[in-house]
């Protein structure tokens, strides 16, 4: 299952939030998930992890009949102070949803997948659940920032040791696992800061304002697509001659062995 947030690491999850790096990670969610979900007004969508409702309430923005859940109860009470009852919240593991199948036309992962012990099985929960687009966004475990910050020993903070971001290639490797070659899209944020390009006066990458896999955060808009596949089971039926006709216009035309 991974982490579930307490009152302490709520807290600490909260301070990163607020950070640069979260703040940018919410900048990114908003930029690019209505890209890679095209969302409709009025449709359902789920929130996969949802913790203090923070991305949900940018959801509702979006017009989106929201539904969030969360493996933490303190963190499912902290949304329904932001919420009130403009969303349905509801205690349960990204890895067993307690929903019907089909019953959402979207789900998300925002920052959720990095914090569970297996991704796939949480992706697999959400196909079932959901019947049009998956969008997850994630710290990326290959970007600059973040190799930096784990050659200084910068995450040793209790936080961050339950963090796994991860990596472009880990990404499609799961969702291939689950959902085979379904169509998908990704964007990334640009491997440099504005700053940093604005120093050296110009961009070192050209593709990296979208498609740069090594940029700090990774965003995936994945379509769900069903496969029928059928099995031709024998049918062991001898078929004997037409008898005659019995009452009612009805041949007997065979038996099953």
């Amino acid at each position: 299952m991974g982490l579930i947030f307490d009152i302490h690491s709520a807290k600490r999850y909260e301070s990163w939030y607020l950070s640069d790096e979260g703040k940018s990670f919410h900048k990114f969610i908003e930029q690019y998930a209505p890209l890679l979900l095209d969302p409709h007004p009025g449709e359902k969508i789920l929130d996969i992890g949802c913790g203090s409702g923070r991305h949900l309430q940018f959801l509702s923005s979006l017009g989106m009949d929201i539904t969030g859940v969360d493996a933490s109860p303190y963190m499912i009470n902290k949304a329904k102070e932001r919420l009130g009852n403009r969303s349905v919240l509801k205690t349960g593991s990204a890895e067993d949803l307690p929903f019907e199948d089909n019953e959402f036309d979207l789900s998300v992962f925002m920052n959720t997948l990095e914090f569970l012990d297996d991704p796939s099985s949480a992706l697999r929960e959400a196909g079932r659940v959901t019947r049009r687009r998956i969008f997850i966004g994630v710290v990326n475990g290959f970007s600059w920032h973040r190799m930096k910050n784990q050659v200084l020993g910068l995450f040793r903070r209790p936080l961050v040791t339950h963090m796994k971001p991860l990596n472009l290639w880990e990404l499609q490797t799961h969702i291939t696992k689950v959902f085979g070659q379904v169509p998908m899209t990704w964007k990334s944020t640009p491997l440099f800061s504005p700053f940093f390009r604005r120093l050296i006066g110009f961009t070192p990458i050209r593709y990296q304002e979208a498609h740069c896999p090594f940029g700090p955060f990774l965003g995936i808009g994945l379509r769900i697509a069903y496969t029928l596949k059928t099995d031709n089971l024998p049918l062991k039926l001898k078929v004997n001659k037409a008898g005659q006709p019995v009452a009612g216009g009805i041949t007997s035309v065979g038996n099953l062995k």
